[in-house]
């Protein structure tokens, strides 16, 4: 199985290293040619402006957009929440707009505002996810079939769509592997 990690920006080596401590390949994608024969797509943290833009830039908006419709799984971080999020409050910026939902850039405040805490996922166990939160967005709304998977004051923090999975934090910065095991899993899954 091979798993495309966008490697526009942002914490995309920590992914491709989350996946192979998973025993999966992890490949840098930087142009449309490269997303052939991928099972699934990581979109990382980063500036969602700068990547959307360079997304325009490099031909892979569409692409990537058509891919996500015919079925592959795309998991979105941080960065990636806010591409994958139909609606951004506030902003006309490229997007692949594909999770019905609405998510607020920068919520939980600036760079001197991360955080880390431990979330309820139900969908990874009992044990609560140590999840590392930087200039980090939330989904204020989501609609089905899009579902809420953990939240956090109430704000919505993780999301799946089907074949779509975005969360506000970064877990490929924890060595905790359960939320790409979850993607592997979707992909699996089919």
């Amino acid at each position: 199985m091979k798993i495309g990690v966008l490697a526009m920006q942002g914490a995309f080596r920590e992914h491709i290293k989350s996946l192979a401590a998973l025993g999966v390949q992890g490949v840098e994608i930087r142009h449309a040619n490269q997303l052939e024969g991928l099972a699934g797509l990581i979109i990382p943290g980063g500036e969602s402006t700068t990547i959307g833009k360079l997304m325009v830039e490099f031909n892979l908006l569409e692409p990537v957009r058509h891919l996500a419709e015919e079925g592959l799984p795309i998991f979105g971080t941080c960065a990636g929440m806010v591409l994958l999020a139909r609606d951004i409050i506030g902003s006309d910026q490229p997007r692949l707009g594909l999770m019905k939902a609405r998510v607020q850039r920068n919520a939980f405040g600036r760079q001197v505002a991360s955080f880390e805490t431990d979330l309820d996922i139900p969908v990874l166990g009992p044990e609560p996810f140590h999840a590392v939160f930087i200039r980090a967005p939330y989904l204020e709304a989501v609609e089905p079939p899009a579902e809420v998977l953990a939240t956090f004051n109430d704000k919505i923090v993780m999301a799946r769509q089907g074949n779509l999975l975005a969360t506000a934090f970064h877990p490929e910065l924890t060595e905790d592997l359960r939320v790409h095991r979850y993607f592997l899993e979707m992909i699996k899954k089919g």
